[in-house]
């Protein structure tokens, strides 16, 4: 019979757990804006199915995850051991995919999407996913191990965890996609992981609380600009000296 402890654990983990899929909810709202209407559910339910699989099979092979933390080699004076090369190569992934997708936010010029017919090929998305998805998982797996000592405890905590991403993460990709800003300042915090990944794949601990914090913080100021943007909007379009240079002279 679960104790009270037990079922504390369980909302705890499955709190925590949630708050680390915000890092593939941001990265997914982003991928899957590139393809057509028709075929972002069904990447979502595939991206996000692969993510609770991803994590399920570490937890069967918790032994190989924890095994991970051994060093196998030292440079410059750090021992690396392989969860540290995964999350380097896990960072300088997301880093670098950060980057291409700001410059060509920013650089190039691109029709509106939803009449335009070029998209992304989806299995080129879904592979993007999956690499990611290993990083995340691994890090989500290693906290949970952290946090409980029942197995069980850690299967419910990310079975519910990615079914709320999987509830949510819709209507979160339409928001994305209807604010612009929003996705640059997506596009920022993976940038911002990708670092923080970086530095923990050199041993450099960077508290994770920090990280949120910050993008709380970001997300929040944003939502209160967008507020700000509807509420003016229609005064914008309606002022008086606007209708004065826009009347045709006589």
């Amino acid at each position: 019979m679960p104790t009270s402890e037990t079922w504390i654990a369980l909302l705890a983990l499955t709190g925590m757990e949630v708050v680390l899929g915000i890092d593939n909810i941001v990265f997914l709202s982003i991928l899957v804006g590139k393809l057509p209407l028709a075929e972002q559910a069904r990447a979502r339910l595939i991206g996000l199915s692969l993510a609770l699989l991803m994590r399920l099979g570490l937890l069967a092979a918790i032994s190989w995850v924890m095994g991970l933390t051994a060093p196998l080699f030292v440079l410059f004076d750090h021992a690396f051991s392989g969860r540290h090369l995964i999350l380097l190569g896990g960072g300088l992934f997301l880093v670098a995919k950060a980057t291409h997708e700001i410059y060509d936010k920013m650089e190039r010029a691109h029709p509106d999407d939803r009449t335009s017919s070029r998209h992304a090929a989806f299995w080129l998305i879904i592979v993007q996913l999956i690499l990611l998805d290993l990083v995340f998982s691994l890090d989500s797996v290693i906290t949970a191990v952290g946090m409980a000592r029942q197995l069980w405890v850690m299967v419910v905590a990310m079975v519910v965890a990615v079914l709320l991403m999987l509830a949510f993460s819709g209507a979160i990709s339409r928001f994305v996609e209807r604010h612009p800003s929003l996705k640059m300042l997506g596009l920022s915090f993976l940038l911002l992981i990708g670092v923080m990944l970086v530095a923990e794949g050199m041993g450099q601990h960077v508290g994770k609380g920090y990280i949120y914090f910050a993008m709380a913080f970001s997300l929040g100021v944003e939502m209160l600009n967008i507020r700000v943007r509807q509420i003016h909007r229609p005064l914008v379009l309606h002022h008086p000296y606007e209708a004065d240079v826009t009347r045709p002279k006589h």
